[in-house]
């Protein structure tokens, strides 16, 4: 299925049984949810789903299940974070095996690149498929930053197609828009800054409160892309104290905890991660509760689709 790299993408978190198994009814359960409020596509295996301490095995499952499950009604993308780049290369083709749509991908794991070796790890990955790609510009949390130069010298290498903003600076989106135009697509990865950059003319974002809240983040999407902004600003106001949750380190257990009230999920993570207790644990949740004791009625057309 082709992917368009505009709209709403959950990067969905992996849930598990209370003995660390798969919960795929429950994985399912959140999936359908997201597709009824009106996503674009799904992203498994990000940060969000704990990719680090999932099996080969459990990946292949989660994205055989979501495309069975999903019957081509919207593209599944699967995330690669690796360490060296024969592994990348390889889990890309798992990827095309598996039946994914596309692939995000971030640089190198853990030994910071350089210019020339980030651009040859891109490019390597991209040459060894015809998945398309969503590069993940993330220095704040993986220390290398894509700069704009290395997108130059990545313009010619067709199938990657997007990027996931997350340098955490708005005015990102506009430089990308004046130096390469539409070449790349644009997709938010911040939760707290998703008004700002849709505004600016990203195409779409790539969210981690949406695996609570599927229906409030479309409406946001919709509602700029509308340019409705006094009702976006109006809802997303409401939806700051969660999207807050996005950029904390444990981001993980917090939006799962989102899931759990909400009946969309549950709090078991897979360790080290620990569940949230005592005082940390009522403190999120008492932002969890306030939000919900005020959630706000959408606008009746604010999930059609721009």
């Amino acid at each position: 299925m082709a992917v368009q790299w505009k709209g709403v993408f959950p990067a969905l978190t992996t849930k598990f049984t209370s003995n660390d198994a798969l919960d795929l009814p429950l994985f399912e359960k959140n999936l359908e949810a997201q597709i009824e409020a009106g996503v674009s596509g799904i992203i498994l295996g990000g940060t969000l789903g704990e990719a680090s301490v999932l099996t080969v095995d459990e990946k292949e499952t989660l994205v055989k299940f979501a495309i069975d499950k999903i019957k081509g009604r919207i593209p599944v993308i699967l995330n690669i974070a690796e360490g060296a780049t024969r592994e990348a290369v390889n889990q890309a083709a798992f990827a095309r095996k598996w039946g994914a749509d596309g692939l995000m991908l971030l640089p190198p794991m853990r030994y910071k690149s350089d210019h020339r070796e980030t651009v040859t790890y891109f490019t390597t990955v991209a040459n060894s498929t015809d998945l398309p790609l969503m590069l993940y510009n993330n220095p704040h949390d993986y220390k290398i930053e894509i700069t704009l130069d290395m997108f130059d010298e990545l313009v010619p290498v067709k199938n990657i197609e997007a990027v996931k903003e997350s340098t955490r600076d708005v005015t990102n989106v506009t430089r990308m828009l004046n130096r390469f135009g539409d070449r790349f697509k644009i997709l938010c990865g911040v939760d707290t800054i998703t008004f700002e950059e849709l505004a600016a003319g990203a195409d779409g974002l790539v969210a981690g409160l949406v695996c609570a809240f599927p229906a409030e983040t479309v409406a946001i999407y919709n509602l700029v892309k509308a340019e409705r902004y006094a009702e976006a600003l109006a809802l997303y106001r409401w939806f700051m104290p969660l999207l807050e949750l996005d950029i904390h380190p444990k981001l993980v257990q917090y939006i799962k905890l989102a899931e759990s009230k909400v009946g969309l999920g549950s709090e078991y993570v897979r360790a080290p991660r620990l569940q949230l207790a005592g005082k940390e644990r009522e403190q999120v949740l008492a932002t969890i509760d306030k939000a919900l004791a005020s959630r706000p009625v959408l606008p009746e057309d604010a999930l059609v689709t721009v």
